[in-house]
């Protein structure tokens, strides 16, 4: 007669151990996000870019930016197209808004949504943000929402910005954390050194946008109609 073998139940793992690998696998996967993320982000991850981020919304954007029908504006990095497709139409058919990067499948991608959606007045530019080729004085705004921190040397960029900026222009900036986003107070010490000076900020440094415009020593007599507006700070007084 043959004693039939018979395996011993498994001991359960301990919660201990069980909350260690769960954490190790979180931390592998944070890890791997956080490395993956390359500069400038890769179009076959684009599907990413048309989800909505929380304190970047649409009317929070609006808000700062303010588009008015009639203005040209510049918008530095614009995937997918999601900010784009929203700003574009509130200019009206008298305005238009030029986008610009680097990947010519992201400006392909933007201009077929346009298509679609039947706006004509968005106009695609390939070239370097630290180097625009645009004329000084060109657009009524330049925004950059969730690409400025991809691009190296944001420095130069602020710089080109508030040159191709006209007199009394704005600059909108949009972060939101990830491995290449800049911290508020890194970009309003880069704000300053490229002559703008901070009129608004909305939401945390972990997720804000804020409005700059060029300063009076760069701007000639743009601090008597900056007065004159009445551009205010997030804290109610006139912005310095």
């Amino acid at each position: 007669m043959h004693r039939i073998a018979t395996t011993a139940p498994l001991a359960p793992i301990p919660a201990r151990t069980r909350w260690a690998v769960a954490a190790g696998v979180g931390a592998a996967l944070a890890a791997a996000w956080w490395l993956g993320d390359t500069a400038p982000y890769p179009y076959a991850q684009r599907g990413i870019l048309d989800v909505p981020l929380p304190f970047l919304t649409a009317d929070r954007m609006d808000a700062v930016l303010q588009p008015r029908p009639g203005e040209r504006m510049l918008e530095i990095g614009p995937g997918t197209g999601l900010q784009s497709l929203h700003v574009a139409p509130q200019l009206g058919p008298e305005g238009r808004l030029d986008v610009l990067d680097v990947q010519q499948e992201m400006l392909d991608h933007v201009m077929c949504r346009a298509e679609r959606d039947g706006v004509a007045t968005i106009r695609p530019t390939r070239s370097d943000a630290r180097e625009l080729p645009y004329e000084d004085g060109t657009f009524d705004a330049v925004y950059a929402v969730t690409a400025l921190g991809e691009i190296p040397e944001p420095e130069r960029v602020l710089r080109e910005a508030a040159r191709v900026l006209a007199s009394g222009g704005r600059l909108v900036v949009g972060e939101f954390f990830d491995r290449h986003w800049i911290p508020f107070g890194r970009l309003h010490r880069l704000a300053d050194a490229a002559g703008l000076h901070l009129t608004e900020r909305r939401g945390p440094s972990l997720a804000y946008l804020a409005r700059f415009r060029p300063c009076a020593a760069h701007a000639p007599g743009h601090q008597r109609g900056r007065l004159a507006r009445g551009d205010r700070g997030t804290n109610g007084h006139p912005a310095r």
